[in-house]
């Protein structure tokens, strides 16, 4: 590992990117916007990415060779200034089948992961990289975890009083087996509309907004391919609210957001297809309603032991002005159309302003937990 403590070269990022989840294109998008803001007077960029397969990639570039097997984006090669592996050692291209090359740790003093969804938000690189001794942007492998599993943070949540709509969880082998007596179940106790989802998954892979009974078994199988936990929700006539967070111990809100669906729901074609939803930014609200807002964001943040950044995702009933938590999100997307920089940008903190605070928490998070 290199000197952290020299202030005569540029910091060198790994930026990780890709990754085996339904949320690799994503992560595409996310990478190219994170690397195009880092400075390139101050940074050199290593980037590494995954493949679908798993297998991670090092050398000239990457991000091209990723972006050429994903047809859902036309991404622009090229937008950042790198310093590849195959320069910092003298490779040419590196594969690994499942491990991050020695060479790409030793090679960097941070490492920013733009990974989203399992094997890369969930907890599992971030426990890679505390092996490895080498600090990263983002939560730590508690918090990961924990907000990776929709589940498990609602149990969290609620534990810590913060306001959500009623849900329950299912298993899919429960699911396979008693699929009448389930749909019964949801019928009665969380009824219609609701919204079925995959408990470990991001950017609207594999949600449904069920409107009747008819709609409830496709939506459950849906689900059910991208996890063996699902989550039912009931759904609400509801403003969504979006709210930024960035800070370790002492973290601060941005100000709210407010999604506009063209759809029955903000789905991944509006996250990241076609740009159909509207973004208002920053959203209307009563002032008060906006400080108690940031207040549960940042109750949120704190509860579920995270650090660097996170999205917390709000539902406001238009009726009643009540506030349910929906989502936390702990590596947001970073795409030109993400709701996260744009936020901080309305707040004050362009995104290389914003890049640049995220690589220092994630070093101070490191210095802090090594004075353990």
């Amino acid at each position: 590992m290199h000197d952290r403590t020299s202030g005569s070269r540029k910091t060198r990022v790994a930026v990780l990117f890709g990754g085996r989840s339904g949320e690799h294109d994503v992560s595409l998008r996310s990478a190219e916007t994170i690397m195009g803001a880092l400075d390139p007077e101050k940074y050199e960029v290593v980037p590494v990415g995954i493949t679908r397969e798993g297998a991670w990639l090092t050398g000239d570039d990457p991000l091209a060779q990723l972006e050429a097997s994903s047809p859902l984006f036309s991404l622009r090669a090229g937008s950042a200034t790198t310093a590849s592996a195959s320069s910092l050692h003298g490779s040419a291209l590196e594969t690994s089948s499942k491990t991050l090359p020695e060479s790409a740790i030793e090679a960097v003093d941070v490492v920013f992961p733009a990974l989203h969804g399992p094997m890369g938000e969930d907890g599992t690189v971030q426990g890679m990289l505390e092996l490895a001794g080498v600090p990263y942007v983002g939560s730590g492998v508690l918090g990961s975890a924990v907000a990776m599993d929709k589940a498990v943070t609602k149990v969290i949540l609620a534990q810590a009083g913060l306001p959500q709509l009623p849900w329950r969880l299912v298993h899919r082998k429960d699911w396979e087996r008693e699929p009448e007596a389930i749909i019964m179940a949801i019928s009665g106790s969380i009824g219609f509309p609701c919204f079925v989802k995959p408990a470990n998954l991001g950017s609207s892979v594999g949600i449904s907004k069920v409107d009747a009974v008819d709609q409830l078994a496709g939506a459950m199988d849906l689900a059910a391919r991208y996890d063996r936990r699902l989550i039912v929700e009931q759904g609400v006539n509801a403003r969504e609210i979006e709210m930024a967070v960035l800070g370790n111990e002492n973290p601060s809100p941005s100000v709210a957001g407010e999604v506009v669906p063209r759809g029955a729901f903000y789905d991944y074609n509006a996250k990241y297809v076609d740009d159909s939803a509207e973004l208002l930014v920053p959203a209307e609200l009563e002032p008060d309603l906006l400080a108690y807002m940031q207040e549960l964001a940042l109750d949120a943040f704190r509860s579920l032991d995270l650090a660097g950044m996170a999205r917390v995702d709000f539902f406001l009933e238009r009726d009643t002005d009540r506030v349910y938590i929906n989502e936390v999100n702990t590596i947001p997307g970073f795409t030109s159309i993400s709701m996260y920089p744009m936020l901080w940008e309305e707040s004050g903190l362009p995104v290389s302003a914003l890049v640049d605070r995220l690589i220092e928490l994630a070093i101070e998070r490191y210095g802090e937990s090594h004075r353990t």
